[in-house]
């Protein structure tokens, strides 16, 4: 082998041509990128977030494109077998080199391996990309399907045309959602590259972990394309070992599996359970060189008969472990948006609110490299739909074989991933089958067809990821249970909606005892700083048209608004109705998950609808778009504490029951302190006393009386350790919030810098509810929305987010604090 004959890789990525056979343009396409940023920064359409643009752009995604651009390649760029790798075309394009068509891609969620050996000239080359226009095509590929398979139409607004997504392999969402808004993007969004090999390339490395006492065992297994026969060596190093072979390869698909022994192994552990430690798995094929990160942990579904039906949990390292956390969708509307900074940014503040887990939802779409290494990083399992939600999808031949290259691709990716907890068919599929005329109709042929597509994904993961379970839809009961489970509490995974689209109150939660909540959500507006980017000061109404159309749910913004009169007063204005939205929205996460998990161990999961959002929107998210944090995420931050205590009233409401809950690995004794507070002040101890509970588990720790409590009382209470340190406050409210006359507080804010960090110090001389503090710097604080008492002070930690490195005066001089008394 010469130096010249070695693996080298040209980066396609940069600046292309866009053209269109009907749109005249002078805009340059820059890929890994979409079409809709191109104009954008061309000036040829308007900011599609901003007011009712969203029709104004429509006709991107009804037009057909070209991008192309020209590179140079060496003699020792070609000097080999040649690989042209384009990961992620969105979605349906034509692949021309050199004027001569070598590939068309199908699937926006594959990567396009495509041989142009011979193919590519020394010197000057063309690559162009003609992309087809998806909804003409996903169209005309329903028409023409022996029998109607009915697609998700029902989110769109301003008479905008529905689109069948089934028929297409692209993210769900991108042609809108009861919360997203309809761009149907098109681009490439992934790796752009002229791979040389000498023989043989690498096309994926999976690890399988054995656990032992004291020793791991990996299993490496290495994927391998050779375009010849012939003789390769193949390497991994890890841990200070290097596994080196020569092995004989066939044309075509080879896999290579090598083991090594890891002694006395640093184990990984979920976010708030212990450490993350990482190793470093370098292989290297003939100077291919790939680096993965691989965390060691023995992870476990147990899904086993009990004493109530089926348990639903997973167990870690021998311990069963809640999960706690939110739904994920994709970061941006806009593919070209969603970078490794806005990833860290959203991922970092879903660890710093306590969760361990998220769902990546599968009406979006698989994320990039990154997300997962930073999911590995931060400790935030991943629990991971397959991209297919909310309608039937063809079972026809191609259609199958296509999803079979994509999850058979995707699973090989990411399996090495210690955050990859679960691979799970689809977002209600199962359950769309009794939604819609057509599947309602003949229920058989509907499940059969189900059935083809569902097993097929099952046995993938069975072949290629064995160490992990797959659960064949979420919800759902079970294995080849196609029974409406949505209601179903005694097993499996529960999505309970009837809070929000059935308008029950919050109580109602505490209705349901889910073994594993994977969604449930209320919404609110999103932020008024937010709301401002994308209204003129005329729009500022709940009733606007444009406030209407960044709200996505039918009804949406009513039901909010409706909920506010029942449990708060009528706002004065529209920013405290803003302000006021939030508040609700936390309550009612708050009231599910706090109850749920006092239930533990029945209950062993809260992933809450929704953690982001995917433009500025009226929706579900504990995080406005962008990143910044509501009340939910500080609620959330609070209710999922590993050690810590609820108010839990019972069904008649005479009694009001403390939980303590323990979701760590050690017993804990805690010292609870219960006031009973009177709304204008003045309180008194109707409960102090110590509790141990045991690791992993949730004890009742003392019971009060209702009618103990006057009018105007409600319930404030703190735990501390043994060392008497303060590990958390709650409250709880007997009657609705608008029962209580409550009394206009003085509130004091004094800032601090307590190792390099400002705190912010709020004190009150009367009970202040729901204390809230912002300020214009991008960041957090420690805690928010929270409860003041006369003689408590609470501080305050300010965190600047996206690396900002803000003086004190900057972020002293924008402070603003609120609180619920403002908003009667």
């Amino acid at each position: 082998m010469t130096a010249s004959a070695s693996y080298s890789a040209l980066d396609l990525a940069g600046a292309f041509k866009l053209s269109s056979p009907t749109h005249k343009t002078g805009a340059t396409l820059t890929l890994p990128g979409d079409v809709h940023t191109a104009l954008l920064a061309a000036d040829e359409i308007p900011d599609p977030y901003f007011g009712e643009n969203e029709k104004q752009v429509m006709w991107v995604n009804e037009t057909a494109w070209a991008a192309e651009r020209s590179f140079t390649a060496s003699a020792a760029d070609i000097d080999g077998y040649l690989t042209l790798t384009l990961a992620e075309v969105d979605c349906i394009a034509t692949i021309f080199l050199n004027g001569e068509e070598i590939a068309k891609t199908q699937n926006s969620f594959l990567r396009n391996d495509i041989d142009v050996t011979g193919k590519v000239r020394e010197g000057d080359n063309t690559l162009r990309i003609e992309f087809d226009i998806a909804p003409e095509i996903a169209k005309a590929r329903a028409d023409a399907h022996p029998f109607p398979i009915p697609f998700t139409n029902n989110y769109l607004t301003n008479g905008l045309k529905g689109i069948h997504m089934n028929f297409i392999r692209k993210a769900a969402c991108h042609a809108g959602w009861d919360w997203g808004i309809c761009l149907m993007p098109i681009g490439v969004y992934g790796t752009m590259s002229l791979r040389k090999s000498r023989l043989a390339r690498q096309d994926s490395v999976q690890v399988d972990q054995v656990h032992g006492e004291h020793s791991v065992e990996l299993s490496i297994k290495t994927h391998l394309f050779a375009f010849a026969p012939g003789t390769v060596e193949l390497q991994h190093s890890i841990d200070g070992q290097l596994v080196a072979d020569k092995f004989v390869l066939a044309s075509g698909d080879n896999t290579i599996v090598q083991n090594v022994t890891i002694q006395n192994p640093r184990l990984w552990w979920p976010a708030g359970q212990g450490e993350q430690p990482l190793y470093e798995l370098v292989t290297e094929l003939e100077g291919e060189k790939t680096v993965r990160r691989i965390g060691l942990r023995k992870l476990e579904w147990i899904v086993e008969k009990d004493e109530i039906d089926h348990s639903f949990k997973c167990r870690i390292n021998g311990r069963d472990v809640s999960m706690l956390g939110a739904n994920w969708i994709p970061a941006d509307a806009i593919p070209s948006r969603i970078t490794p900074a806005v990833i860290r940014d959203l991922l970092e503040s879903a660890k710093a609110a306590n969760m361990n887990m998220l769902r990546i939802w599968g009406g979006g779409q698989y994320e990039p490299d990154y997300f997962y290494e930073l999911c590995d990083e931060l400790g935030i399992m991943i629990w991971h739909d397959f991209m297919f939600a909310c309608m039937s999808y063809p079972s026809d031949r191609p259609f199958l074989d296509n999803v079979r290259i994509e999850i058979t691709q995707q699973v090989r990716r990411l399996s090495h991933h210690a955050s990859i907890a679960l691979w799970c068919g689809d977002n209600e599929v199962i359950g769309s089958l009794h939604w819609y005329p057509e599947t309602k109709a003949a229920p058989e042929r509907y499940v059969a067809n189900y059935d083809r597509l569902n097993s097929m994904l099952g046995t993938i993961v069975e072949d290629e990821d064995p160490a992990r379970r797959f659960w064949p839809s979420s919800p759902s009961q079970g294995y080849l249970d196609f029974s409406d489970g949505w209601q179903s509490d005694t097993r499996g995974d529960t999505h309970y909606w009837d809070v929000w689209h059935s308008a029950k109150s919050f109580e109602a939660y505490r209705t349901v005892n889910p073994r594993f909540a994977s969604e449930f959500g209320f919404q609110s507006f999103t932020s008024m700083n937010v709301i401002e980017t994308f209204t003129d000061k005329k729009d500022r109404n709940p009733s606007s048209p444009v406030m209407e159309n960044h709200q996505r749910n039918n009804g949406g913004n009513a039901r909010i608004l409706e909920t506010m009169t029942r449990y708060f007063r009528f706002p004065s204005n529209f920013d405290q109705m803003v302000f006021l939205s939030q508040i609700q929205q936390g309550l009612a996460i708050k009231t599910a998950i706090e109850y749920w998990r006092s239930t533990k161990p029945r209950c062993m999961g809260t992933l809450f609808w929704q953690i982001n959002d995917i433009w500025p929107v009226a929706s579900w998210s504990s995080l406005d778009y962008g990143g910044q944090w509501k009340l939910l995420q500080y609620m959330a931050k609070r209710f999922f504490l590993p050690t810590n205590v609820v108010a839990v009233p019972s069904k008649d409401n005479s009694q009001i029951t403390f939980r303590g809950i323990n979701d760590t690995g050690k017993p804990v004794t805690i010292a609870l302190e219960v006031l009973a507070s009177k709304i204008g002040g003045g309180d008194r101890v109707v409960f102090s006393g110590n509790c141990a509970i045991s690791p992993d588990a949730a004890i009742s720790v003392t019971t009060l009386a209702a009618q103990d409590l006057a009018a105007d009382e409600f319930l404030f209470f703190s735990w501390k350790d043994a060392a008497g340190n303060l590990l958390g406050e709650n409250d709880y409210f007997p009657r609705p919030y608008k029962a209580y006359e409550l009394v206009k507080p003085s509130i004091t804010a004094a800032w601090s810098e307590v190792e390099g960090q400002l705190v912010l110090t709020l004190a009150s001389d009367k009970p202040a509810l729901f204390v809230t503090a912002s300020v214009d710097i991008p960041g957090y604080f420690s805690d928010n929305a929270v409860t003041l008492l006369p003689g408590r002070q609470t501080d305050l930690t300010f965190t600047p987010r996206h690396g900002a490195t803000p003086s004190a005066a900057e972020v002293i001089q924008s402070l603003k604090v609120r609180n619920l008394y403002e908003t009667f």
